[in-house]
Order: structure tokens, then C-alpha cells, then sequence
């Protein structure tokens, strides 16, 4: 019982540490942010993102942010870059330097190295004052009071700050570039992320059967197209291909539990009356959103002529994995 209270204790208190100095970076920040921004989005080149120890492991995550929102990145490991690595900077590259101190060994002999081939720098430090600090062309401020270390040692609180400071530096650019869910998409084209954002209601339907009957075609003709076709219902249409309506295995329920004798009606006698549609080129995230709120398995597909092509089923959704 005592373990639990103080994990419990622990966690709440590293969550708050963290929080608060999280908030306070809003504090520091200034006009070398604006200029950082203004500096990557003019440049023709790429952002060289460096760092050593857990510095380097947050460096390679704000690499990933940045190319993922459209801000071509490369990372590049600090002890690295002085035994060989340095070519991987470019003539106009700006390098983002991630160093808390701001005044380990090999910070002091990279920098001069960047700053002869006349790169911009960015710094990203806890410590303005220190070496990176001084040298660098523009600097933003991630001083953090102390790490939710227990000892203060351990990076904690200071890599999450560092973490927040990359996330400013890609949302400010992706914001500035115009940059559109659109073009998220072609950078995410994998897993249900992508999906969502380029996976369309006449992608699903293509493989689907396409249950339909008039509306004077009997109960047992409407019966044997929802067993046949496989996706729980089928349309109702008239002579044009309009939807006049849609029968569903709750629909054929509905009418047994009134009468047994289903040579008494007709499939438009028992169908229900304004289905849910969706339109061949809409998102199939839409088609699942429709389904959820209204508490349905499957929507009824129309063309731009607002004319009935198929049906997509919560089940299609389910496989693609977006839900």
C-alpha cells in the first residue's frame, strides 16, 4: 500500500514539475523565435538537427516532426559530426543545436566548425549564457528550473522542454507554409493515420456487391438479394436507379414480428424511407462518422448524380483499420 501512494505521489508531482516548466517556456520566448522561423523558411537548404546524449535522442524526434510536416530535416549526432559526420551539412542548411549546457566538449568544437562554412545556427539551451548560447545566431530559451530528477540529474524535465521547443519551431513552419491535411497525407500514406486522410468511400466499395430491388419486388426477393450480397441490407430503387429507400435485416424483423405472411407485401411496403447516403468520392472517415452518430452498420453509396452505386459496410472500414 505504501509503494502505490508513492508511485502515486512520484508520478503526480513529475507530471506537475514538467507542466509548469512547460508553461513557463511561453515566457521566454522572443524575437529569436520569429527569426529562427524566418530563417529556416527562407533558406534553400535543409534543417541539420544535432545533439549528444538524450539531447540527440529528442533531436532525432523533432527530425521526424519537421520532415513529416513538410520542413525537409536531417539529423546529425554531435561527437559524430567532428570524426567525419560534418558533410553532411550543406551550403544552405541552418543547423538547430540541441545542448542544455550549452558548454559540452564537443558543442565547443563543432560550432566553429559550422560557423567557418558560414551555416545559420539555432540553439536550443537551457543555458543562454553559455558557449552555444554566445555563438549561436539565434537562441531559444528552454531554461528549466530543475529536472523532476529526484537528484537533478537525470534529463527529464529539460529534454521535454527541448521536445516543446522543436514542436514550436514545426508547427510555426507548417503554419507559415500553408501546409494542408492534404499534404500530411502524402507524408503519411502508411497505417490508419494515412487512411484517414486520403482513403475514399469508392475505395471501399469497389470489391462490394450491390444489393438492389424495385419497389414492387416481393419480400422474399428482398430476403434472398440481403443474403446473397452478403452487407446486411440492400437499396430500394425506382426505374431511374434513384434510392427510394433501404430494407434491413432489422427492417425484415420488424415486419415478421406484425404478420408471417410476407407474400402479403411488397419491398417498398417495408423498407425504410430516406436511408443514409454518401457520395462515392467522400472520405471514408465520413462514411464511419455517419454510422456512428446514427447508429448504423452500413450507408448507401450515390454518384454526382446523386444515382445508387453500393454500399459500404462498418465492416470495410474495420478492415482497412481507420476505426
Amino acid at each position: 500500500m505504501k509503494n502505490s501512494e508513492l508511485i502515486l505521489q512520484k508520478a503526480k508531482q513529475t507530471i506537475l514539475a514538467e507542466s509548469q516548466a512547460i508553461a513557463y517556456l511561453s515566457e521566454l520566448i522572443d524575437h529569436n523565435l520569429v527569426n529562427a522561423v524566418s530563417c529556416i523558411l527562407e533558406s534553400k537548404g535543409r534543417v541539420v538537427v544535432t545533439g549528444i546524449g538524450k539531447s540527440a535522442n529528442i533531436a532525432t524526434k523533432i527530425v521526424a516532426t519537421l520532415n513529416s510536416t513538410g520542413t525537409p530535416s536531417i539529423f546529425m549526432h554531435a561527437a559524430d559530426a567532428i570524426h567525419g559526420d560534418l558533410g553532411i551539412i550543406q551550403k544552405n542548411d541552418v543547423v538547430v543545436c540541441i545542448s542544455k549546457s550549452g558548454n559540452t566538449p564537443e558543442i565547443k568544437v563543432l560550432i566553429p566548425l559550422i560557423k567557418n562554412s558560414q551555416n545559420k545556427i539555432i540553439a536550443i539551451t537551457g543555458n543562454t549564457d553559455s558557449y552555444l548560447g554566445k555563438n549561436a545566431d539565434f537562441v531559444l530559451n528552454t531554461y528549466v528550473e530543475k529536472e523532476a530528477c529526484p537528484n537533478n540529474l537525470a534529463p527529464t524535465t529539460s529534454t521535454t522542454a527541448q521536445l516543446v521547443m522543436g514542436d514550436v519551431l514545426a508547427v510555426c513552419l507548417l503554419e507559415l507554409k500553408g501546409f494542408s491535411s492534404k499534404d500530411f497525407a502524402k507524408f503519411h500514406p502508411g497505417g490508419a493515420l494515412g487512411k484517414k486522410l486520403y482513403l475514399r468511400v469508392s475505395d471501399l466499395i469497389v470489391k462490394n456487391e450491390v444489393p438492389k430491388v424495385s419497389l414492387d419486388a416481393t419480400v422474399v426477393q428482398a430476403i434472398i438479394e440481403i443474403s446473397e450480397k452478403r452487407l446486411g441490407a440492400t437499396a430500394v430503387i425506382d426505374a431511374s436507379n434513384a434510392i427510394c429507400g433501404i430494407i434491413t435485416d432489422g427492417d425484415v424483423r420488424r415486419m415478421l414480428s406484425k404478420s408471417t405472411k410476407i407474400e402479403d407485401f411488397t419491398a417498398g411496403e417495408i423498407m425504410s424511407k430516406n436511408p443514409k447516403t454518401i457520395a462515392e468520392s467522400a472520405m471514408a472517415i465520413d462514411a464511419l462518422d455517419i454510422m456512428e452518430n446514427n447508429n448504423i452498420t452500413q450507408v448507401l453509396v450515390v454518384n454526382e448524380r446523386n444515382r445508387y452505386v453500393g454500399v459500404v459496410h462498418l465492416h470495410d472500414i474495420l478492415k482497412e483499420g481507420i476505426f
